[in-house]
């Protein structure tokens, strides 16, 4: 295969950026702390907030919220605040709730407040449990933290009177404690301690990727922190940045550690390396596996990048959360890690915990022997491979996805007890409650005759559709353009039944009562917009899957040179992620194990997860395979022997991937502790798919394909190799030159 000379390991710009860095080690080092502390002040001084927050422009819901906005039925966001009187009704704490109220509506961001005993259905059937709904210029999640204590303060007379207070949602987001926890973390950081110093003999070769993962990951959530301030994150997309810069941090790091080693091949690590000065050792290492590092990250950046497709900003906030850190952990990896490599040059071993392990060079390894034999029966494992996968994957077909409010919140959130109040007080269907708009005419809005009409037979229609529970009369608006009515749900927001009674109105019931009049309907509030973000989301997530396989196709086709293996990796990644929906679907959805994850109730899969998994899955599926295929390829192109190049190639590369698919699970299935459940499917999601990758995958799939194929694995049309630009993942070989 012909190489550009410019790419070369000991003359290419990245050898040269690996040496530079090896012998000016604490410039980078220093370099990198002040960028750290840098972007740290900036942050605590003008970094922003992360809440959920969509529009959905175009679609009838959103037609409806501004059509209310602009004729002056709402404006803002609504909270409610539920209180409980332990002892009588509401109405005998009269004094208290009128103080509270007063004092709400005197907080700054406030637009207005509902006094319970003097709004209609806002005092529950028994008289013992209201809401005050108080009404605020924007989004409340999105406040300062220190918002929550005026609130506080503004109900004290309430709890001085011995009546329960909680907030319900948004503001009860906001309420949720916001002091750093980082238990997930610490867990995540202490197994991947665990499995480096097992796996490599030694604690400074196994700090080191710790070291970078966690300056890289510092760094990129300080970043993220900046840019939350002029653009719109949710709620998790710190977390979810958080996941995925600890744990490709700590893999690449480790990647680039581990071919050091091997580079080095001094006799303290027992190797057979090349005894190469470790300046030189460290440029080699960056010329080889930091491209692989570089063409991985560019891979899972390119996944997350996807998912602007979907054309929902807060979709492509979130994958441009995660793919910050990323982006920061790859150039972290190529820069500081070489430099502290750099520092430690021979001594990488010392503080030995066992005796160091270098990469395999002969051919009876444990790896070489379990390659032989899927080699002997190549149809044996691939079927069982598949069908491992399948028996995983059979609960997608019980898909149902939704948005998941604070009903499924852990009991100790002021924002589930205030959901629980509500259902207790007004049936499940108060914590969704549907708004119908009718656009009235000029006609109907001048003539209050036909306006009652029109308002008759819609309460009487809306009445009469099922799954409703109760209706309230359509009033007009202040300028007489629109009536507005509030449609109860018999069910709770989660619930299918809720989502169905959504489409019916949507599709059946406004559009025929209005049939006719003159009047356009809308079906509008938070629990519609939910369910029309997700179902906009569907009628996107084939557009992403196609745009997504069919980049990673081409990039895969530019680096391994091979139609075949850049179709097989992508055909292989969309059946391990078909397992990891599985997998979700039956604990979240089906409840299988639910309540030892902390999860109380049996919830829909969140709108978004299925997208976020898969961008994210399948740029993490690319990293393992380009790091094992581009192994298998380098004997390829030496010695042209296919059987020999994929056990080679397993064997290589089999004990640095186990190791990273063992830290980058034990990483996200830590993020399980959060009390957030949509952290949580993301985490176990996650989690099961790096699991499936590194064995079902690696083990079992991948080397029964190279096989079958033969030859094949390798043909390319040669017009096409004339076309592709060249990306060489490992750079090409050169003689090593000794130590000095």
């Amino acid at each position: 295969m012909k190489n550009d000379s410019s790419a070369e390991p000991g003359t290419g710009l990245l050898h040269r950026l690996g040496s530079w860095c090896a012998r000016h080690a604490w410039r980078v080092v220093v370099g990198w702390l002040v960028l750290l502390v840098v972007i740290g002040v900036a942050h605590g001084r003008w970094g922003g907030s992360f809440a959920d927050s969509f529009s959905l422009p175009g679609t009838s819901t959103q037609t409806g919220a501004d059509l209310l906005k602009a004729h002056g039925g709402t404006s803002g966001t609504t909270a409610p605040i539920v209180i409980k009187s332990d002892q009588g009704s509401v109405a005998d704490h009269q004094a208290s709730v009128e103080a509270a109220v007063n004092n709400l509506k005197r907080l700054p961001d406030v637009v207005s407040v509902n006094d319970p005993l003097t709004t209609p259905g806002a005092v529950s059937p028994n008289g013992d449990i209201a809401q005050i709904g108080v009404t605020f210029t924007s989004n409340p999640a999105g406040f300062d933290h220190s918002y929550v204590g005026k609130v506080d303060t503004a109900v004290q007379p309430l709890r001085a009177d011995h009546v329960e207070v909680e907030y319900g949602d948004p503001l009860g987001q906001l309420a949720a404690p916001k002091a750093a926890d980082l238990t997930s973390e610490m867990i995540g950081l202490g197994v991947a301690l665990l499995v480096l110093m097992i796996g490599f003999g030694s604690v400074a070769a196994a700090v080191l990727p710790l070291v970078t993962a966690v300056l890289g990951l510092a760094v990129g959530l300080a970043g993220l922190g900046l840019l939350a301030a002029q653009f719109s994150f949710g709620e998790a997309a710190p977390t979810l940045a958080a996941m995925m810069g600890l744990g490709v941090g700590i893999d690449y790091a480790l990647f680039l550690s581990t071919r050091y080693r091997a580079l080095l091949g001094t006799d303290e690590i027992g190797g057979a390396g090349h005894g190469l000065d470790p300046a030189e050792a460290v440029g080699r290492t960056v010329a080889t596996s930091g491209r692989s590092v570089l063409v991985a990250a560019a891979t899972v950046a390119m996944a997350l990048a996807g998912l602007y497709v979907s054309g929902m900003s807060f979709i492509g906030t979130l994958g441009a959360a995660a793919g910050l850190t990323v982006i920061v952990a790859a150039a972290a990896s190529v820069t500081l890690t070489p430099a502290l490599l750099g520092l430690l040059g021979r001594r990488i071993d010392r503080l030995r915990v066992r005796t160091p392990v270098a990469e395999p060079t002969g051919t009876n390894d444990v790896w070489h022997r379990w390659a032989a034999r899927v080699g002997r029966s190549p149809w044996l494992f691939l079927v069982a491979g598949l069908v491992v996968l399948g028996v995983l994957a059979i609960p997608v077909g019980s898909l149902h996805l939704g948005h998941i409010d604070a009903g499924a919140q852990p009991t100790s959130s002021t924002d589930r007890r205030a959901y629980d109040l509500i259902s207790k007080g007004f049936g499940p269907g108060a914590n969704g409650p549907i708004t119908v708009v009718a656009e009235l005419d000029s006609q109907q809005a001048a003539d209050p005759s036909q306006s009652q009409a029109l308002a008759t037979t819609l309460q009487h229609d809306l009445s009469a559709a099922p799954g409703v529970a109760s209706v309230t009369p359509p009033k007009p608006t202040p300028d007489h353009a629109l009536l507005v009515s509030t449609v109860t749900p018999a069910t709770g927001p989660q619930d299918r039944a809720t989502t169905d009674l959504i489409h019916t109105l949507e599709d059946h019931t406004v559009p025929d009562a209005l049939s006719g009049t003159g009047a356009t309907g809308y079906v509008t509030g938070p629990t519609v917009s939910g369910q029309t973000f997700t179902d906009t989301l569907v009628a996107k997530l084939p557009l992403i899957i196609g745009v997504v396989v069919a980049a990673a196709f081409v990039l895969l086709l530019c680096v391994f040179r091979s139609p075949l293996v850049a179709l097989k990796a992508a055909v292989l990644n969309l059946f391990s992620i078909a397992a990891a929906y599985g997998v979700v679907v039956a604990v979240f959805q089906w409840g299988w194990g639910g309540s030892l994850l902390g999860v109380g109730e049996k919830v829909p899969i969140e709108s978004y997860v299925p997208m976020m998994m898969f961008a994210i899955i399948f740029g993490l599926s690319m990293d393992y395979e380009v790091f094992l295929l581009a192994r298998i390829r380098e004997t390829w192109l030496h010695r042209g022997d296919n059987h020999l190049s994929v056990a080679t190639g397993l064997a290589a590369t089999a004990r640095v991937i186990t190791c990273a698919a063992l830290i980058m699970t034990s990483v996200f299935l830590a993020f399980m502790l959060s009390p957030n459940v949509v952290v949580k499917m993301l985490a176990l999601g996650l989690g099961v798919s790096v699991i499936v990758d590194a064995t079902v995958v690696r083990l079992l799939l991948v080397p029964a394909t190279m096989y079958l194929f033969g030859r094949a694995n390798w043909w390319i049309p040669a017009w096409l190799d004339r076309r592709l630009p060249r990306l060489d993942p490992e750079g090409p070989a050169q003689p090593p030159k000794p130590a000095a």
